[in-house]
């Protein structure tokens, strides 16, 4: 599947709303430009207005004229993204969108016990990769969030990478909890933590989706390795949803599929009272469109 399809159906949903924190930022602005071109969405900038002005100038002056753009000035990035946020939470945005502010600031935010967007459970990273060659797309949790996850925060980063598989299509997700190996090794709390993982989903603990592991990365994604290596199931070779073991895991497939096989990739944070766009500094603006497209898939209701 192609990532164009999420710019598509995020057309198809009506009046939405992104808050973008610190909206001085070249690629955003590039980004909300590329969105207002589509017109996937409403745009609540705040930042700086000189040097978000500034920005629209060089990029594409028109744009400020249109009516789906307001721009609120914030003093600093602390408050722009506080602003962000609060209008998350008062409803007057579906979507919360960082700009050039430190992600600890816009967190701190989000984290706020008045006015942030936590909903008691778990934040993760959600990335979806439109890789070449691979036929469906491919959902990696959490390459950005959780370092060293216990057995019941992954089970929460399941739930949020479903959650998000299901609202971009993906009506019951395949998750296959990563390890080295495909066997329960008591040295391994990977292996340990997937076969736990497993049975909570049999059980219904985990629901609408199917959970099966541990399972290296070659027999979760390739239907010929899982057959050459004995291993059936129906997450065996088919998997939606890679569930890494570690934050170090996670970011070096990441990487991985960006670098060596030029995957394209669209990621938000799952888990608050509305979906994040956190994006890297790195994210070129084709990431970030693809990230605000996503986004709004995951809002939509």
């Amino acid at each position: 599947m192609e990532l164009d399809s999420l710019l598509r159906k995020a057309t198809e949903i009506e009046n939405q709303t992104v808050a973008v924190a610190a909206a001085e930022d070249e690629e955003a602005i590039e980004a909300v430009v590329g969105a207002i071109d589509r017109n996937l969405a409403n745009f609540l900038l705040f930042g700086d207005k000189e040097e978000i002005v500034s920005i629209f100038d060089k990029i594409d002056p028109g744009a400020m004229k249109n009516s789906k753009i307001k721009i609120i000035h914030a003093r600093s990035k602390a408050i722009a993204a506080e602003n962000a946020v609060k209008a998350v939470k008062l409803n007057e945005a579906n979507v919360l969108m960082k700009g050039d502010v430190p992600t600890a600031t816009i967190l701190k935010a989000v984290l706020n016990k008045e006015y942030g967007l936590r909903t008691g459970g778990v934040l993760s990273h959600v990335a979806v990769f439109e890789v070449p060659g691979y036929e469906r797309f491919t959902i990696i949790t959490d390459t950005g969030m959780n370092i060293a996850p216990d057995l019941q925060q992954k089970a929460e980063i399941i739930k949020n990478a479903v959650a998000i598989a299901r609202q971009i299509g993906i009506a019951k997700p395949k998750v296959a909890p990563l390890a080295a190996v495909e066997t329960v090794n008591p040295a391994m709390q990977a292996t340990l933590d997937a076969a736990a993982l497993t049975a909570m989903n049999k059980r219904g603990q985990i629901g609408g989706c199917v959970v099966d592991g541990p399972l290296a990365l070659d027999n979760a994604v390739s239907v010929f390795a899982a057959e050459h290596k004995g291993i059936s199931g129906q997450v065996a070779g088919q998997a939606d949803i890679l569930l890494v073991p570690t934050i170090e895991a996670g970011n070096i497939l990441y990487k991985s599929l960006i670098y060596f096989a030029k995957a394209k990739v669209g990621a938000v944070i799952a888990g608050a009272k509305a979906p994040i766009v956190l994006t890297s500094r790195t994210d070129s603006a084709e990431s970030k469109l693809y990230s605000l497209a996503l986004a709004l898939c995951s809002a939509s209701k």
